[in-house]
């Protein structure tokens, strides 16, 4: 019988290289790895989920047992694979995404969110998308209107003035710094 565990921290493509070497050195089978989650093709034995545990605690993952907060980090899965790693646009807002991808009401989730973050998810997309900017600006491969069009802005201005409200610096400033302040995905 398949079981699926809900793993915190989970980021990004090295994340889930990292969780699957864990997962065949303690031979546990699984059948998918997504950010966030994993399938396993067996249920795990109460020795398994601590030994488990503990590995991924080591390298700073947490397996996550209370439904909200489950909740919280398939939100900000979500949220980190759209704005970093897909590659196709947002056909609906992200408050329509995130409720039809958790199969919540996003009036729920958005409450639940603030109570246990401290923040909203509109402020954790910004931060994100931020943190995205940074990277692009830094990778010098695309000019602020490119940047603006991918990251869905509606103008380059406005782009600008939402990132220096969250640095305090403009995008050609920051583009200017040869070690650019940039923050791990896993700890946004």
């Amino acid at each position: 019988m398949e079981q699926i565990i809900h793993i915190k921290n989970m980021v990004c493509p090295r994340c889930k290289m990292a969780i699957q070497t864990i997962l065949v050195e303690l031979g546990i089978p699984f059948s998918t790895i997504e950010l966030g989650e994993v399938k396993t093709s067996g249920t795990l034995s109460i020795e398994q989920k601590k030994k488990l545990g503990n590995k991924l605690k080591d390298i700073g993952f947490e397996l996550l047992e209370s439904e909200k907060s489950v909740l919280i980090a398939q939100i900000k899965s979500l949220i980190v694979q759209q704005v970093h790693f897909s590659s196709s646009e947002l056909k609906v807002n992200f408050s329509d995404f995130l409720a039809e991808k958790t199969k919540h009401n996003y009036n729920y989730l958005s409450r639940l969110f603030s109570e246990i973050e401290g923040i909203t998810i509109e402020k954790f997309i910004t931060i994100q998308k931020i943190e995205r900017i940074k990277e692009l600006l830094f990778n010098k491969e695309k000019n602020l209107s490119e940047i603006a069009f991918e990251m869905d802005y509606s103008s380059s201005a406005y782009l600008s003035t939402q990132f220096k409200k969250e640095t305090g610096m403009t995008p050609s400033a920051f583009k200017k710094m040869k070690q650019p302040n940039r923050s791990n995905l896993d700890i946004i």
